[in-house]
């Protein structure tokens, strides 16, 4: 018996011929397809085709879990900005969950809606779950999306600030295979105030006032509890012993706070940029009607609010914190980012990369890199900014040549340099001191 008389197979045809929902001949009508997202749940939503170059960077990941994409939704979802304003965390992390599983519950409405109008739809999670395995963990991001559909601009705190409910905001994005008649475009102007309050309230100096963002700095503290902060508790617990050395390292306080997280998922240690951003039309009114009660009222308590604060040592982030807030607990921890590829550790360098550390450094390296990987990239240091560029370009001042394995490993305290070294895994030509300055660019 074939496949096609299979009882099941007849049975599915039948079935189709009786309702079969027909395929969308023309582009999705923008009003009709916007209803439907409001009606699932959306505070706003937009709409942005696939071939905008400012996604190219998300493309391929996007067409691997839906192959024929066409155009991407992006739905937005408005939190209530008292929770996440109040000094008591565990009010402004149950806001950030229950709007965040409501962002995941509204695209899949609108991806159930659409395929019984024979749209077929894809809903990648707003958070967690991600692709972990990769180096690129998220499947798209969401920020991109509503920025290029017209839903808000980004403001310098990095967050996305819609016109209307400012950074009191959380996104989600459906794929669909069709074509919709008229999408978004990036807004004109920027609802972003630039009164920096989010550079104020930002306990570790992840905000700079000229509006350049330390990775690092937010990740390690902000995201204590998320991904990598729990690989670096989880090598602490390993590392330690006894019951006794464990308690030495780790407060009772910090592990409570680590089961909570894994019972109740992840918390946010500070988020403050966002409670304290006064844009956007539905909460711009008490920062301009009076100033001085939003700043008493909304940043201050933020600012002084006694808290430990979570940094890599010798990092801008330890020397703001130390600086801006004596009165916050300091500790040093590693923040359990581990590079896994050649590709991922060049893709780093910037995000990681301490200016604060490279006063003084002027300097071009070529590193070369063979094995598993084999790869060539220039690093250049200029005026306290890293740029990465493919290819040996220019005259080095330090010249790096590497096993590609034995490289990541030493990056990952697997092995050490000065074996390497002696081994021939890792050359270096040129100035030596160089070496080491480039390592304090990115403490550990």
């Amino acid at each position: 018996m074939s496949v096609a008389d299979h009882p099941a197979v007849r049975r599915f045809h039948a079935g189709q011929a009786a309702r079969r929902p027909v395929p969308p001949a023309a582009p999705l009508d923008p009003e009709w397809l916007r209803a439907l997202c409001l009606e699932a749940g959306a505070d706003d939503a937009g709409f942005v085709e696939i071939e905008r170059p400012d996604l190219e960077p998300d493309r391929a990941s996007i067409l691997g879990v839906l192959p024929r994409t066409r155009t991407l939704v992006s739905v937005v979802r408005r939190m209530h900005p008292e929770p996440v304003r109040s000094p008591a965390r565990s009010v402004a992390n149950l806001e950030f969950h229950e709007v965040g599983h409501g962002v995941d519950e509204t695209c899949r409405r609108i991806v159930e809606a659409l395929a019984a109008h024979g749209v077929r739809a894809v809903n990648p999670p707003m958070a967690f779950p991600m692709e972990v395995t990769r180096d690129r963990i998220w499947v798209v991001s969401h920020k991109t999306v509503a920025v290029a559909a017209g839903l808000g601009r980004m403001g310098i705190h990095r967050n996305v600030i819609h016109p209307r409910f400012g950074s009191f905001v959380l996104l989600g994005t459906v794929f669909i295979d069709a074509p919709v008649a008229r999408t978004g475009q990036p807004l004109d102007g920027n609802p972003c105030l630039e009164c920096k309050l989010c550079v104020a309230a930002c306990p570790v100096g992840a905000i700079a006032a000229d509006g350049r963002f330390d990775f690092t700095a937010c990740y390690t503290h902000n995201y204590r509890e998320f991904l990598g902060g729990f690989s670096d508790w989880v090598e602490t617990v390993a590392g330690s012993g006894s019951a006794r050395r464990y308690r030495s390292r780790v407060s009772a306080a910090e592990t409570q706070s680590m089961w909570q997280s894994l019972a109740f998922g992840p918390n946010y240690k500070s988020a403050y940029c966002l409670a304290v951003c006064p844009a956007g039309d539905d909460v711009l009114g008490p920062f301009v009607t009076d100033r001085p009660a939003f700043l008493e009222s909304v940043v201050k308590p933020l600012q002084e609010r006694k808290e430990t604060l979570y940094v890599i040592a010798r990092s801008d982030a330890e020397a703001h914190a130390r600086k801006r807030f004596p009165h916050k607990t300091v500790k040093r921890v590693h923040n359990g980012l581990h590079t896994r590829s050649i590709a991922g550790f060049l893709f780093a360098l910037p995000r990681v990369f301490q200016r604060g550390q490279a006063r003084g450094l002027e300097a071009t390296y070529h590193f070369q890199f063979t094995g598993d990987e084999p790869c060539e990239a220039t690093v250049r240091i200029h005026e306290q900014v890293l740029t990465v560029r493919p290819g040996l370009v220019g005259t080095p001042d330090l010249r790096v040549g590497a096993d590609s394995r034995t490289w990541l490993r030493v990056l990952s305290k697997e092995a050490s340099l000065p074996w390497a070294l002696l081994r021939g895994r890792i050359r270096v030509r040129g100035r030596l001191r160089l070496m080491a300055a480039f390592a304090r660019c990115f403490p550990s």
